[in-house]
């Protein structure tokens, strides 16, 4: 295939710009390697893994999957807790713009936090916390007529069915029956939150490894499964990791700016998960190395285009 340049004309839609990325070299092809990869797992009817990092949540890809969620794109999401909460503090308030070379010193002595070039106050924290002792404490009675510990999705799923703003990926997961996967559940400002309250409430906990009691029927069962996995950590292991009981993904996107010469799962490229067994031999499989904010959504523009 000869390189084939492309000219962006006025009025030009996103969806037919990814179109004309694939006779162009780099990145560009890679990205629309991507689109045809969901592509087919969604031709194809494969089970959807969707992961990601918090940071994207509060970059304003939330809404994103919000829309995912409720047209019932994906099956499952894998993410951290720093998601949920940062997804659920947006229902009071929203987060604001700043920059990356902002004053830190100043940033912190105003009580704002920084994520990139996005402020989050510290109130957003107090509200999270005046809004969580009253669901953990839901949660615990739950936990006591069950008899057992609750998974962290049971957790993710009963607080999305709190929630009003229809802005939010947790609130649509819930209402889906989508099933929201967290393997670092006592992370962040959450995980801040069930340790206090577990100080007054020593019989109150999560069951870490409950999630895959959920995820482990849903693999098996599956005729193929595919992965979109934006970012790297835990979450994207966990994604990955699950799928290698049944042998490992049939399709598999991945979206980094992390690099695989350290070692890092972050970084790992798809052929290193061949290797684990996580993602089959003769998947479909594109690995675009960019920001998951440009790339995302462009990607979902070509598959919806």
């Amino acid at each position: 295939m000869n390189v084939e340049g492309l000219t962006v004309e006025k009025g030009v839609s996103a969806a037919e710009l990814v179109k004309g990325f694939k006779g162009v070299g780099f990145q560009a092809r890679e990205l629309a390697k991507a689109v045809e990869v969901v592509k087919e797992m969604k031709e194809n009817q494969a089970t959807v893994f969707l992961s990601f990092t918090s940071n994207m949540v509060s970059s304003g890809l939330r809404e994103l999957f919000a829309q995912l969620c409720r047209e019932k794109f994906v099956d499952v999401i894998v993410t951290s807790i720093g998601s949920v909460e940062e997804d659920y503090m947006k229902c009071f308030a929203p987060f604001e713009l700043g920059s990356f070379n902002a004053d830190d010193v100043a940033l912190h002595e105003e009580g704002t936090n920084r994520i990139g070039d996005v402020l989050v106050k510290n109130g957003h924290y107090e509200l999270l916390e005046k809004n969580l002792k009253p669901f953990f404490d839901a949660e615990l009675a739950k936990q006591k007529e069950f008899g057992r510990l609750l998974a962290p999705n049971e957790l993710i799923r009963d607080l999305g069915l709190t929630m009003s703003d229809e802005n939010s990926f947790v609130y649509w997961a819930a209402r889906n029956r989508i099933p929201v996967a967290c393997p670092s559940p006592t992370d962040g400002a959450f995980g801040l939150q069930m340790f206090f309250y577990s100080q007054e409430h020593p019989e109150f906990g999560v069951d870490a490894a409950g999630d895959m009691k959920q995820l482990a029927p849903i693999v098996l069962s599956a005729e193929k499964t595919g992965g979109i996995l934006l970012g790297g950590g835990a979450a994207k292991h966990f994604c990955i990791g699950a799928n290698l009981l049944r042998g490992g993904l049939d399709y598999a996107v991945y979206v980094t700016t992390a690099t695989p010469f350290d070692g890092s799962l972050s970084g790992a490229r798809v052929n290193e998960a061949v290797s684990w067994g996580k993602v089959k031999e003769k998947a479909a499989t594109a690995c675009v190395q960019c920001d998951a904010t440009i790339a995302f959504p462009l990607i979902i523009a070509g598959v919806k285009g």
